[in-house]
């Protein structure tokens, strides 16, 4: 292949415009926004689950105190209206009293060991609330921390779009500029090694860092300045100039 020399160190130009759209989208893909973002949702989704494990467990608690009260209630009122019975003097048998005496007797040490079951309930209804309301806390401060990365991530990816709109556009100028032969193996080169042509300085290939060898940097010398000539290593493309070492 041939092409004009100024079309070939044009390649150059063009290689450096690749090298920072490649760049450009490098830093799109590790934000620490991103790393940031990803943690804060993980924990959102983990605070949600415990909310809800920690809300049923409130909710079952509520029930389960209210079931106690209510047992409480049924216990208290038979006692009060054995007690109304004891103190009206219907009952006149001494065995008839003294076994409504122990029936009182035993629904007040009942009554006393539902009342306990409750404050039990209740401590523990409390605690569940507790965390409740300390996962929801949780849960406002993430979400306010996620809203803040979203935004300076956002931000970022604007200056980076706005960065990569412009070096594409330089790029599109130069790549007008090349034939499109050239362009064409420029492009073929880029997209099998990720760089489709590199400069020849002082007889090394800076694309792969080799140092040509006498009977390569010969071959090359002996090109005409329109050939197009190429990395016996890394099938690069080199551009040469009076930095070649030819």
């Amino acid at each position: 292949m041939k092409a004009a020399p100024d079309a070939q160190k044009r390649l150059l130009d063009l290689a450096e415009q690749d090298a920072a759209l490649d760049r450009l989208r490098h830093r799109r893909r590790t934000l620490p926004e991103l790393a940031g973002i990803d943690d804060l949702s993980k924990r959102l989704a983990q605070i949600a689950t415990q909310i809800i494990a920690a809300e049923t467990e409130a909710t079952d608690l509520g029930r389960e105190q209210s079931k106690a009260e209510s047992d409480v209630d049924a216990v208290r009122q038979r006692a009060e209206r054995d007690q109304k019975r004891l103190d009206s003097g219907a009952v006149s048998s001494p065995r008839d009293l003294a076994g409504l005496q122990s029936e009182i007797a035993s629904l007040h040490r009942r009554q006393g060991d539902l009342e306990e079951v409750v404050l039990e309930i209740m401590e523990r209804r409390e605690t569940a609330d507790a965390r409740v309301d300390a996962l929801r806390a949780e849960r406002e401060t993430i979400t306010a921390d996620l809203v803040g990365a979203e935004s300076r991530r956002d931000t970022a990816f604007a200056e980076i779009d706005k960065d990569g709109s412009e070096v594409t556009a330089r790029r599109k100028a130069i790549a007008g500029e090349i034939p499109a032969d050239l362009l064409a193996l420029y492009e073929k080169l880029r997209e099998s090694s990720g760089v489709g042509a590199a400069l020849l300085h002082g007889g090394r290939c800076l694309g792969c860092r080799t140092t040509m060898s006498i009977a390569d940097l010969n071959a090359i010398r002996a090109a005409k300045p329109d050939e197009v000539v190429r990395c016996e290593e890394c099938r690069r493309i080199l551009v040469r100039t009076n930095e070649s070492g030819l």
